[in-house]
């Protein structure tokens, strides 16, 4: 399987994209595993971020959006949440900064009252094939957007979860076996990696569980805007299963680690990887 050869502008959009991921909007079915929570979903505006928040509002929660500046598709995935039923609160902003990470979680207290979920997936990387070709801005943002991020986000957070509350950060395949042309990326997705199994066991006396996911090739935005044409024409099909990933297949994990049937996992990175292995 390949897609056609394709690129676009960082951070990249879901609309230009050929073919549309598939993000669960005609396929994924609620059972009300999260009735009246209150979820934070970064990076929710397209790929992973936007399959999640159509699952998370299916299952019954209401969701804030943390974006960029993806304004079409934010807007998009916003409406696939009021279908269901369920409030959607857009926030755009550059979770590199600290304070905006902590309004992000302000907004969302202000409007649920509190934060039953919080997902931090909101990612950045780029394709170099040398150390030397790494800008050190690159290397900083890069983990200012995937690591710096979390940490405020969790610290801002906690105050307003409860017992039963669920953190999950978005890791990788290369969190275990990095990619060389994705170095930043692959060592902030180790970082997430250990920091939520740090978190697991700090927060499990407030009964707070903290897991991550980590995903092998999944068809988003971030591919055809961080990686060369060949890379994009071929991505996923080194795969054991042939193929990327489609971010509905991720949601339900998701799904899992922030309900009542995940009460007792805590500390795990859990992969979907198609068959590439995380031992």
């Amino acid at each position: 399987m390949s897609q056609p050869p394709q690129q676009q502008d960082v951070p990249g959009t879901q609309g230009e994209m050929t073919p549309k991921p598939d993000c669960g909007e005609e396929s994924y079915r609620g059972h009300g595993r999260l009735e009246g929570r209150a979820a934070i979903i970064t990076g929710g505006d397209s790929g992973i971020g936007r399959a999640v928040a159509i699952a998370y509002a299916r299952e019954g929660a209401d969701v804030l959006i943390s974006y960029l500046d993806e304004e079409e598709d934010a807007r998009d995935t916003a409406s696939w949440v009021e279908r269901a039923g369920r409030r959607a609160v857009l926030v755009p902003g550059d979770l590199a900064d600290p304070q905006h990470c902590k309004a992000v979680v302000a907004k969302a207290v202000e409007e649920f009252g509190k934060v039953d979920v919080l997902v931090s997936n909101a990612a950045y990387q780029m394709t170099r094939q040398s150390i030397e070709e790494i800008p050190d801005e690159e290397w900083d943002r890069t983990f200012d957007t995937n690591v710096r991020a979390m940490f405020h986000l969790v610290k801002a957070a906690l105050p307003h979860m409860g017992p039963g509350s669920s953190i999950i950060g978005s890791s990788s395949v290369n969190s275990d076996s990095p990619s060389p042309t994705l170095a930043p990326y692959a060592a902030t997705k180790a970082a997430i990696a250990n920091f939520t199994a740090s978190l697991a066991q700090m927060l499990g006396e407030r009964g707070i569980r903290a897991n991550s996911v980590a995903p092998g090739p999944v068809w988003t935005p971030l591919i055809p805007a961080t990686m060369p044409e060949e890379k994009v024409e071929s991505f996923g099909g080194d795969t054991p299963l042939g193929r990327p990933g489609q971010p509905a297949e991720l949601a339900p994990v998701y799904v899992l680690l922030a309900s009542d049937e995940g009460s007792y996992i805590s500390g795990a990175r859990i992969a979907v990887t198609g068959g590439r292995p995380i031992l």
